[in-house]
């Protein structure tokens, strides 16, 4: 785990032991990455619920609960599907909070429409009941967009529960 995502979770562990509350993640593209750099804090049982790695479509769909049509209709990286990765991380969850990745961590399967790096992130809370969205192309290898994707996730959920 890199420096700084070290530092994004243990932020992240501190606003959510403050407020009481805890978190779920949907990954794809990171793979669990977001889940393992959480749970590799000590204590992270106190906030951290539960990890989804749905990096199939189908298990988008399984796990989540993420409509086939919508995956057909938008692809799996796009806005809706983020979104819809991150409510039903919640609903599937006894967490209070959720944040989703579904992108194109390369070197291969990118296209001129989606290049390789661009990831959608979404973050749901259930009180008050959110969900907000964001797409970011980061530059690098698979390595590089992996981890600035999970440093960035976090970080806005560190905002997102601060905020709450």
């Amino acid at each position: 785990m890199t420096p700084h995502i070290q530092l994004q979770c243990e932020a992240l562990s501190q606003v959510l032991l403050a407020k009481q509350v805890s978190m779920t993640c949907a990954e794809s593209c990171t793979g669990g990455m977001i889940a393992a750099s959480c749970t590799n804090l000590s204590g992270s049982s106190a906030w951290f619920d539960r990890g989804f790695v749905t990096y199939s479509n189908e298990a988008k769909t399984d796990m989540l609960d993420v409509p086939a049509t919508l995956i057909a209709k938008h692809g799996a990286v796009s806005e809706e599907v983020a979104k819809a990765m991150a409510l039903g991380a919640l609903q599937h969850s006894k967490a209070d909070f959720s944040v989703a990745v579904t992108g194109i961590a390369g070197p291969t399967g990118g296209s001129e429409d989606k290049p390789v790096g661009r990831v959608w992130f979404a973050w749901a809370s259930t009180n008050p009941a959110q969900c907000v969205s964001l797409m970011k192309v980061f530059p690098g290898d698979r390595q590089a967009v992996r981890e600035a994707t999970t440093a960035l996730a976090l970080a806005n959920l560190v905002k997102m529960v601060a905020a709450s």
